[in-house]
């Protein structure tokens, strides 16, 4: 939720100092784009009231042209600043100097429009009057573009499945149909995402929160009272924390089957280290599979080197593709095919585009997850002893005897394995270095040796578990890593799975799949290929308190003692997605 606010600081400077080529540079893209045509003229505060008596305010900006356009809607959820006002018109201008008419309407309780903010739950029915109300405009003639990223991509979805009025086509950014799953991946709960996201959003206004504010959250128990440590109650985040099931309040949000049943074409923008990325994917795999013939093969999935509306920094210090003219860069193509008639972009005819990190290219495909793929299992060994990058912990095509002992370690949710980046909302997600982690004994290592060529990873990431346990209910969780040949470790994808465990008569060994984020991802000759195992990841997930109570009400926690078994008959494993080269 975080990268027009901070974009639009750099407009602010730019547009007081006069200095257009720097809002071009920043936010705007530069290269591929058709020329601008036309004058643009601009009407604000356009409002209608919904029919529970909110009213809803857009600024409008149109071409100079005879008769009505297509015309592009956003629908933003940011409050009402100067940087964000000037953000918001530099976009709209950007399409209306090039035959659109471009509506930038405030959500409920955001920009200018009335009401009170409470993020996700109005969008379908505000969606819907909006759309009612567009379709009486005289200068509306049908075609509808709609854009956006998170939290106003979840606007799109709310109205995907809209007919006369309804999308024409859909440009949806690091968002899905399934916030449920973001906030509670592998059964945890996204903690760091949450509590960034309720702090920033919580009152009229955002507020960008300090790291200070948010360790006071991260620090204590129980989790309920993370929004009261760091600034008070904030009810979104208490309704996120505890619909822990996907029950009534999630299908407000989420609705039914919106990637089986949406109307128009979407161009889906993806990133690597965004939390959204798995649900997004997995609507992409469905609109393929199950939409409307002539909707499926007209969209798009775009994966790139982005965080949360942010560029990924890599361990060289280099960001290649700064994400805000990225996510606008593609939009002029897209719309003026669907809604003007033009020819396909080449840029846009292949129905996959994807960065392969490691080697920092760019590559064109025909499916996701490809259909070359080789998924291979690489085997946890030791002698017992893999607790630590010092320990004896091995990854090796190679499955173990019947001679090798289990790993063992005690996870304790009072010292929980400290994240170090990942997918999150907030400043800290993306690539770190991991010596900070690897050198606990509660973190179990396991290594390649170092490779003799490279091996290409690309596609959904798992790792196939034995585990005991001495807790009713707990964690695992597991990290794919990149392994330099100066012994630097960074993280690439990581997973975990939350269960309950029968502890009657032993401590397992039970079976789990631990799902990782999905990866495209070149780990180099010399490099070694690393997995990480334990049982918090936190603050990126929320700690498991081991007592199978309510988990945002737990206090106080109790510590766990782990297992984790190798042996031919309890084969552990990551499986690889591998890409043939």
């Amino acid at each position: 939720m975080r990268g027009w606010p901070l974009v639009a600081v750099v407009v602010a400077a730019a547009s007081l100092s006069g200095c257009q080529p720097l809002i071009a540079r920043f936010v705007l893209p530069r290269e591929g784009i058709r020329a601008a045509t036309h004058d643009v003229t601009v009407t604000r505060d356009l409002a209608f009231t919904t029919t529970d008596g909110v009213r809803l305010v857009a600024d409008l900006y149109r071409p100079v042209l005879d008769g009505p356009t297509p015309t592009i809607l956003v629908r933003i959820p940011f409050s009402r600043t100067f940087a964000n006002g000037l953000s918001a018109e530099a976009v709209a201008r950007f399409w209306a100097r090039r035959g659109y008419t471009v509506v930038i309407q405030g959500t409920r309780g955001r920009f200018k429009s009335g009401g009170e903010h409470y993020p996700l739950i109005h969008e379908r029915r505000d969606g819907l009057e909006t759309l009612r109300w567009l379709a009486g405009q005289p200068w509306f003639d049908g075609r509808l573009g709609m854009w956006g990223g998170s939290a106003f991509g979840h606007t799109q979805w709310a109205v995907a499945d809209q007919r006369e009025p309804g999308p024409t086509a859909l440009m949806v950014q690091i968002a899905s149909t399934d916030f449920y799953a973001m906030f509670h991946p592998g059964g945890a709960f996204s903690l760091e995402s949450a509590l960034f996201w309720a702090v920033r959003s919580r009152g009229a206004r955002d507020d960008v929160p300090s790291v200070k504010m948010l360790q006071r959250g991260f620090d204590g128990f129980p989790l309920l009272d993370a929004d009261d440590r760091a600034v008070g109650d904030i009810a979104m985040f208490n309704d996120w924390a505890t619909h822990t099931a996907r029950d009534d309040y999630w299908q407000t949000i989420d609705g039914v089957a919106r990637a089986r049943t949406l109307t128009a074409p979407v161009l889906l923008m993806a990133g690597w280290s965004d939390p959204f990325l798995p649900t997004q994917l997995r609507d992409f795999e469905t609109i393929r599979r199950e939409a409307a013939p002539d909707v499926a093969a007209k969209s798009r999935l775009v994966v790139g080197p982005w965080t949360h509306a942010g560029a990924i920094r890599f361990p060289d210090g280099s960001t290649p593709e700064p994400y805000r003219p990225a996510s606008l860069a593609p939009s002029v193509d897209w719309f003026d095919h669907h809604l003007l008639r033009r020819p396909l972009s080449p840029a846009l005819e292949a129905p996959v585009r994807l960065y392969v990190m490691g080697e920092g290219v760019w590559r064109d495909e025909q499916e996701w997850p490809l259909a070359r793929t080789r998924f291979t299992a690489y085997y946890l060994r030791s002698g017992g002893h893999a607790n630590s990058v010092r320990g004896d912990g091995r990854l090796s095509p190679d499955a173990a005897g019947d001679d090798e002992s289990p790993d063992t370690y005690e996870y304790n949710p009072r010292r929980p394995v400290p994240s170090r980046g990942g997918a999150m909302l907030g400043p800290r997600a993306g690539i770190y270095e991991q010596a900070a982690v690897e050198t606990r004994s509660d973190v179990l290592v396991y290594s390649t040796e170092p490779l003799r060529e490279a091996i290409e990873v690309t596609g959904p990431v798992s790792a196939v578990l034995h585990v005991g346990t001495t807790a009713p209910h707990t964690d695992f969780t597991a990290k794919l890593v990149d392994v330099h040949p100066d012994g630097t470790a960074y993280n690439v994808s990581d997973g975990i799975l939350r269960r309950a465990y029968s502890t009657a008569g032993g401590a397992g060994p039970h079976e789990v799949v631990v799902e990782l984020w999905p990866t495209s991802m070149l780990f180099r000759a010399g490099h070694r290929i690393r997995l990480e195992v334990s049982s918090s990841n936190y603050p990126r997930y929320d700690r498991n308190p081991n007592t199978g109570e309510d988990m945002a009400g737990t206090t106080p926690p109790v510590v766990a003692t782990q297992v984790v078994h190798h042996r031919s008959a309890r084969p552990s494993r990551l499986v690889l997605p591998i890409i043939p080269r």
